[in-house]
């Protein structure tokens, strides 16, 4: 299906980084050797990484349309759809470590009430017409009911193919209305697939084969594919038809923050180009592993991905029900 990827970000936000020349002192004086400040959000991150491949994308948001967050997305090829806000776009702060060690500081975001989010979904169904993919990610902003997301993916049914990426409460809702609130995707880590199926996240991580056991209990209840990042260890990916696994190319980690997202876009990116199940899963690890390369959010360019370095193993012939 051709069309753009549109793009729901609920709750964005500034992402400002900080490199730190060292490992984190508490209490300390710090004298940093880096920081930056972007845009961002984990819809707003796809969008960037679709506009970097020559795709078209539509990127939701709340915010004013005037709002300097809205011009520099503007300004980087995006267009941006805007809902009436209920505050300032609110700043996440993220520290990381010559090692690659990440902590993030994420603010609230303003507190919406119900107006705010009708103005947010409809302005989202109205973009979602003759999209190829909506994308739903990312937390949802204080006020807002944790089944926001199901209730978006049962509305946009028949409009679009619909892809999740999202944790905790929202995550929980969704799992809890399947098969009326199927995504064609969902792409939780292991500690939110463990949050779902009632399994232990570290297993999920270091063993595929349970990974992708887990990750089957959601195709059998309606989801359409399951991709399942795995941290350092790779990726999982599994639908009616199979399970493959992709280990993690050899990768210097810079900056995990985006990593997860670019490992989504990866995916879409390949199944816009109609490649099979294997190579879709191929590109979405290349992606996922070249972000976390890169420093801060840095989406990966054509020059950054090489998915001809990540193997895959069909997982067909392991009992997986």
């Amino acid at each position: 299906m051709s069309g753009p990827i549109v793009t729901l970000t609920a709750n964005p936000s500034f992402d400002r980084t900080v490199a730190l020349p060292g490992p984190l002192e508490r209490g300390a004086v710090v004298r940093v050797e880096a920081m930056t400040s972007q845009a961002g959000g984990k819809g707003v991150n796809i969008s960037r990484a679709a506009v970097g491949a020559g795709l078209d994308t539509i990127a939701v948001l709340p915010a004013l349309a005037d709002d300097p967050f809205v011009h520099e997305l503007e300004l980087a090829g995006i267009d941006c759809r805007t809902s009436r806000p209920a505050g300032d776009v609110r700043v996440n702060l993220t520290l990381t470590e010559p090692d690659g060690t990440t902590t993030k500081l994420n603010g609230p975001g303003a507190t919406v009430d119900r107006g705010h989010l009708d103005d947010l979904a409809d302005t989202l169904v109205r973009s979602a017409e003759g999209g190829a993919w909506t994308v739903l990610a990312g937390s949802l902003p204080p006020g807002a009911p944790a089944g926001f997301y199901a209730a978006l993916v049962a509305r946009l049914h028949g409009v679009s193919r619909v892809a999740v990426d999202t944790s905790e409460g929202p995550l929980a809702a969704l799992v809890d209305q399947l098969p009326d609130a199927a995504p064609d995707l969902l792409k939780p880590n292991a500690e939110e697939l463990a949050s779902v199926t009632g399994t232990d996240a570290a297993q999920l991580e270091t063993d595929p084969s349970v990974a992708a056991k887990a990750a089957r209990t959601l195709v059998d209840k309606g989801v359409r594919t399951v991709l399942a990042t795995l941290g350092g260890h790779g990726a999982v990916l599994v639908d009616a038809e199979g399970a493959w696994f992709a280990p993690a190319p050899p990768t210097v980690v810079v900056s995990t923050v985006g990593a997860g997202d670019c490992t989504l876009f990866g995916y879409l990116l390949a199944e816009q180009r109609g490649l099979p199940a294997p190579d879709r899963l191929a590109l979405a690890v290349a992606y996922g592993s070249a972000a976390a390369g890169l420093p801060g959010t840095t989406i990966p360019g054509p020059a950054d991905l090489h998915p001809e370095r990540v193997a895959i193993q069909d997982l067909q012939s392991t009992p997986l029900r």
